[in-house]
């Protein structure tokens, strides 16, 4: 068998063979910005207001960074090859002659910068003022990749000018229709709200990826690709990746709470319900839903891994024919991910297909 470019990944479950995994060292608390009041859980905003610019509580820190060598050491044990950003301090502050941030974020969450089509990287166009300078911890690896062989693309770097944010934003009532903190002004997307399966990509609209950003990604991919959009009923959408995951061929797992509808071009594939998560509600979760328990990483179309207090997803994907690999990761939680968010597959081993 030929050997593949150090970059080629086509889909979320082609067996894996190299992974970037984030850091948690350095993170800041982000500014208080209208995208945190559109994003973050609401008990949680006088926390940002108050510490925002200023490290994460170190006793949280070091429990995630815990959570990540086990994660690092597990992969590496299932045969795949690991690679880190570097570790950044994002308390220093930064601006444009537009506007100011007291610091940054983290380099934890590599799945929601970058994104792998084939053997090409692509560089997503972030909408957070905290996060414009995030690229910088994975820079060294982004040359590496380079020098091996990989392509290098890097989306319109966005002004990130008040013109892109809704300054009078207020969520939505059930029922009512969506409504974003961002607006067309710009292209910008979060990779983190794509799922890849082959020649079938499928997005969400969402408070950090508008139209103008879907559009950008299409045109630029070309006619190989086919970007669809699922309807949500979400009403604070961030990240597709607690929502809606395709596990490998034909197995789709999805939000019961969050996915207004399974798209009609998986009629023929097994769709599976997530259960409610088993993560205790008073865990401390500065940025996401307990929801993260469906933010799963596959290694192959049967290894799965998953956090290992989540005993009831656990039991159903065993059931579903699954092979799930337990790991300690509910203190990363708290950062707003887990291990799909925590990880960017440079590698898989496979080819471009249609799986539709």
């Amino acid at each position: 068998m030929s050997k593949l470019p150090v970059v080629n990944s086509h889909n979320e479950w082609d067996t894996l063979e190299e992974v970037v995994v984030g850091v948690i060292d350095g993170a800041t608390v982000p500014s208080w910005h209208i995208m945190l009041q559109a994003t973050m859980p609401t008990t949680q905003w006088d926390f940002f207001k108050q510490f925002g610019g200023q490290p994460f509580p170190k006793e949280r820190i070091d429990a995630a960074r815990q959570d990540l060598e086990e994660c690092v050491h597990i992969l590496e044990q299932e045969g795949v090859k690991v690679t880190r950003p570097d570790r950044v301090d994002f308390t220093k502050p930064f601006s444009t002659p537009e506007w100011q941030s007291a610091g940054g974020l983290y380099a934890a969450m590599p799945r929601d910068l970058l994104i792998v089509f084939g053997d090409e990287i692509i560089e997503s166009p972030l909408s957070w003022r905290s996060r414009h300078h995030e690229i910088g911890a994975y820079r060294r690896l982004m040359k590496d990749y380079f020098r091996q062989g990989g392509k290098w693309t890097c989306a319109p770097t966005p002004q990130l000018l008040d013109d892109l944010y809704d300054a009078d934003y207020i969520e939505p009532e059930e029922g009512e229709p969506h409504r974003y903190v961002i607006t067309e002004f710009e292209p910008v997307f979060d990779a983190a709200d794509f799922m890849r399966c082959g020649r079938d990509i499928f997005v969400q609209l969402s408070h950090t990826t508008n139209q103008f950003g879907v559009d950008w990604l299409q045109r630029h991919l070309g006619e190989g690709y086919r970007i669809h959009q699922i309807e949500i009923k979400e009403q604070s959408p961030m990240h597709i990746d607690a929502t809606f995951v395709p596990l490998a061929p034909g197995k789709l797992l999805v939000n019961p709470e969050k996915l207004a509808k399974v798209p009609e071009i998986f009629k023929h594939w097994d769709v599976f319900y997530a259960p409610p998560p088993c993560t205790p509600v008073e865990h401390p979760m500065y940025m996401s839903s307990r929801w993260l328990s469906m933010n799963v990483l596959s290694l192959d179309e049967k290894r799965v891994m998953i956090e290992k207090g989540e005993e009831t997803l656990i039991r159903d994907l065993k059931k579903w024919g699954f092979e799930p690999i337990p790991c300690s990761f509910r203190n990363f939680y708290s950062f707003g991910g887990s291990f799909h968010c925590a990880t960017l597959d440079v590698r898989r081993r496979g080819t471009l297909q249609s799986y539709f």
